[in-house]
């Protein structure tokens, strides 16, 4: 039983999606081939029904994009039309001659029965058929879809923007965000598609007046010529059948017009037309005046009172029920019991968004809507490039105010751990001093958030003056994003967990199955591959090309089982990737080298020392850091992403030490780097010449 209910299911579903075919064919055959006259009936008949049942769901529809569909169904509406009209057209040239049953019985109906059998009064209704239809209803609707259209794609990016803003601030997710993105896209392409739509409407109305005359002028001519009637017979003959083909034709033309008028002058909202209206005309206060007014007419001389007199007793009627009727009190949800302040909450001691930024309440204006929301905007910007470099998706920024805080200030959070905070002035201007100013301004001094330089708060009015003079102006809600930018590129590490690696792990399993099943979950396990891309992230390693990634991991594996050993491994392995992050490939890579001395020195320390600590005696470590200070400040000024060159051995613990005090210094040892990968040294560090001997610590000697 289920089996024949799942193929009557399937056959139905084929039926469904070769309609729409199948009615293509058939209009093409309406235009081919010569229909007997039942055959046309039915078609007249159906075409009326479609455009009711059109009429019907425009007038039901909530809103425009509930019946979204409704341009390609104009389109076939209107293909249909004409279909019918080129075939009754051969049949009124062919067969009217013989009388009015011979184009059929709707023809017929429409041009003797309604028209009382005189085709002048015939030829006046349709005229204004055609004016109410092309002049009226058709303009009106083509006006309001142009308009429509036009500034619906005006509001396209606003509105795109609206929803990465209320995504980034955590307001709906990530899948609502998806669906409003889309039902954006749709509402555009809906008003796009009416725009042209309603050409249609406006282009059948045409070819209607010009198959009338075609009837007519022919009908007449053939009736003479051929059939031998008389100009009056042949006149009365073929005119009444034009305007009855014409008719039966423009009366669903009519109907799709204020059906397409209904659709493009909607408003959204949660109740239908009817609803709507009725709601909108529920006013006790407007039915009376309406009633005074009817029952001061109804009373005139020469006025039908008993007319008049009705309308304004219905309008009194529905006045006074109105006014009488209980309006609708909505019953208010039992107040929620506020929190007293010694009870605690889950949510008072756990933070859901890992990446936040707390704000004063003077920054506010910097996230709200109505204020265009500069922060939010840069923040997505944000979010959207660092992933694309690191490879990974950045977690939402959640963005609260803290009356704690002072009111211009922010602060940057990672969970309960603050990474970054400063003071801006939304208002004004950061003038940064590259070194390139050449005549100092005042304002609030300071220094940039991010890159520690001098800097000044200045008003808006000295912004000019301040590029003038050769400072780098940037806006508040630049500074608190730049600074959010630099605080998320340095804590990538910290950013990434096992729910981002399992994601890396699942879209590449779509492309290399056999990669991932022979990675995970053996030999390495979920937390292994998180605890590895985090090591690499940790020293400024992106995990974009996660592929080639996977397959050094898969490799170094087998060679050894401890994190740093592993990753030190898979660095060897993508040293190209690691190199062009740092400079482009056609260019050589900047470099500073270690003195032989000093890395033998190193060596030695590390053979004797604990690779879990730091293997150098405290007094050398600073001397190392002095050295490497002054090295950095006799590279020229254009010296970009330098890399410190040393062995594999020393390059891990040279690179931890070296981290804090130089967190752009990139430490590369001599196998990460590529064989065709040109390099300039720019610079040797030495031994430093105090107490070489305090270098090791040999437990030995303790």
């Amino acid at each position: 039983m289920n089996l024949e209910i799942l193929s009557l299911d399937k056959v139905a579903g084929r039926l469904k999606s070769g309609l729409l075919p199948m009615a293509t064919l058939l209009l093409v055959i309406f235009m081919v081939l010569p229909l007997p006259t039942i055959l046309l009936d039915v078609g007249f008949i159906t075409n009326i029904m479609i455009s009711l049942a059109i009429l019907m769901v425009a007038l039901n529809a909530n809103k425009p994009l509930d019946f979204s569909s409704f341009p390609t169904v104009l389109l076939f509406a209107t293909l249909l039309r004409l279909g019918l009209n080129i075939a009754s057209t051969r049949v009124v040239l062919v067969e009217g001659h013989e009388g009015g049953a011979s184009a059929g019985q709707i023809i017929e109906a429409f041009g003797g029965l309604l028209l009382g059998g005189n085709y002048v009064v015939g030829i006046f209704v349709f005229c204004i058929v055609m004016i109410i239809n092309l002049i009226v209803i058709t303009k009106g609707a083509g006006r309001v879809s142009e308009v429509s259209a036009r500034f619906t794609l005006d509001a396209l990016p606003g509105k795109q923007m609206a929803i990465d803003a209320d995504l980034n601030a955590g307001l709906i997710a990530p899948e609502d965000a998806k669906a409003r993105r889309s039902e954006v896209a749709t509402e555009a392409d809906f008003y796009g598609s009416m725009d042209g739509a309603s050409k249609f409407v406006k282009g059948d109305a045409v070819a209607g007046i010009l198959i009338l005359a075609v009837n007519i002028i022919g009908g007449i001519i053939l009736g003479i010529t051929t059939h031998g009637l008389s100009v009056a017979e042949a006149a009365s003959t073929y005119t009444m059948l034009a305007i009855g083909d014409a008719l039966v034709a423009q009366v669903p033309a009519l109907i799709l017009s204020i059906a397409a008028a209904a659709i493009v002058t909607r408003v959204a909202s949660t109740q239908n037309l009817a609803d709507q209206i009725t709601g909108q005309f529920g006013s006790g206060a407007a039915w009376v005046p309406v009633a005074i007014i009817l029952t001061i007419l109804g009373i005139l001389p020469g006025m039908p009172h008993v007319v008049v007199l009705s309308a304004a007793a219905v309008a009194g009627g529905i006045a006074f029920y109105l006014i009488r009727k209980p309006e609708k009190v909505e019953i208010a949800p039992p107040p929620v019991e506020e929190k007293q302040p010694e009870q605690i909450d889950w949510e008072d001691v756990s933070e859901k968004a890992r990446l936040g930024i707390d704000i004063g309440y003077g920054l506010v204006p910097m996230v709200e809507d109505r204020k265009g929301a500069p922060l939010m905007k840069r923040i997505t910007g944000i979010r959207r490039q660092i992933s694309k470099e690191l490879g990974f998706v950045v977690p939402l920024v959640r963005i609260k105010d803290d009356l704690s805080l002072e009111p211009n200030s922010y602060r940057i959070m990672l969970g309960g751990m603050v990474l970054g905070e400063d003071t801006v002035w939304p208002n004004d201007f950061l003038a940064l001093d590259d070194g390139h100013v050449d005549s100092a301004i005042e304002g609030r001094p300071c220094k940039d958030p991010t890159f520690g330089m001098d800097a000044l708060w200045i008003g808006a009015e000295e912004k000019s003056r301040a590029i003038a003079e050769g400072y780098t102006v940037v806006d508040a809600p630049t500074v608190v994003a730049t600074h959010l930018n630099d605080v998320v590129r340095r804590n990538a590490a910290q950013l990434f967990g096992m729910d981002e690696a399992q994601k890396l792990l699942d879209f590449l399993k779509e492309s290399s199955p056999n990669l991932v099943e022979s990675l995970t979950p053996q030999p390495l396990s979920l937390y292994a591959v998180t605890a590895i891309c985090r090591d690499l992230l940790a020293e400024k390693v992106p995990v974009k090309d996660f592929q080639q990634i996977c397959l050094a991991m898969l490799e170094a594996s087998s060679l050894h089982s401890e994190t740093p050993h592993i990753v030190d491994a898979i660095r060897q392995k993508i040293g190209n990737l690691i190199v062009q992050t740092m400079v482009p490939i056609n260019l050589p890579l900047p470099v500073v080298t270690l003195d032989a001395d000093l890395e033998s020195l190193l060596v030695k320390a590390l053979k004797v020392g604990d690779e879990a600590s730091y293997p150098i005696e405290p007094q050398l470590a600073q001397k190392i850091i002095e050295a490497v200070d002054e090295a950095a400040m006799s590279l020229p000024m254009e010296a970009r992403n330098v890399a410190l060159i040393t062995s594999p051995v020393v390059r891990r613990p040279l690179g931890a030490l070296l981290k804090q005090r130089f967190p752009d210094l990139t430490v590369l040892s001599y196998q990460e780097l590529p064989d065709d990968k040109s390099i300039e040294v720019l610079t040797k560090i030495g031994v430093p010449q105090s107490r070489p001997e305090m270098s090791l610590v040999d437990a030995s000697q303790n």
